[in-house]
């Protein structure tokens, strides 16, 4: 059976020279959550190929997640709905473009599930017949999951050429769509 068949991905073997203190914290961590230490640095690993690495050329900005909500909060909903038609949407599309050398289906949902996670952002993205249902849970306000709407809704009809159906509230976003054939 091919490894494409059995779902398991090829490995390689290489060897890192690290400090003590580094595979001390890396060996405690991973007890912690109960996983190895191998898969505990892949996880990093990939976080840092995938994330990391363009977040200094991509124009993102740190912020905690009190401080964004508190800024959301304080828009005017016709602004937020402007600021997501015009600068949000060009921009995310122009960073998941950036990001993933491509913008696709696959490729922007990796990138914006990726963005999520990385932004303490809850994502539960299921698939039944080709119907994908995917729920973020932000704690971030009605505002920003407005903006996030706004955004996601352009990006489906304009770049991905999808119909979407999308539901929030202050805690909530619920994007639904449908591509038949597609296993993301």
């Amino acid at each position: 059976m091919s490894n494409a068949a059995s779902g398991t991905k090829k490995t390689s073997t290489i060897t890192f020279r690290l400090d003590d203190g580094t595979i001390n914290r890396l060996r405690d961590l991973s007890k912690v959550q109960e996983v190895s230490t191998n898969t505990l640095v892949n996880q990093a690993l990939r976080r840092f190929i995938d994330w990391d690495v363009y977040l200094p050329k991509s124009g993102f900005t740190i912020l905690t997640k009190p401080v964004l909500k508190k800024i959301f909060e304080g828009l005017d909903e016709s602004f937020v709905i402007e600021l997501a038609s015009t600068i949000g949407k060009e921009e995310i599309e122009d960073i998941a473009l950036f990001m993933r050398g491509k913008v696709d289906l696959r490729s922007f949902l990796s990138w914006y599930e990726t963005m999520m996670l990385n932004s303490s952002v809850q994502t539960s993205h299921m698939i039944d017949d080709g119907i994908h249902s995917m729920v973020l849970k932000h704690d971030l306000g009605k505002n920003w999951a407005l903006y996030q709407k706004i955004i996601l809704e352009l990006v489906f009809k304009e770049v991905l050429h999808k119909n979407v159906e999308l539901e929030f509230d202050k805690n909530t976003l619920r994007v639904v769509f449908t591509d038949e054939g597609s296993q993301v």
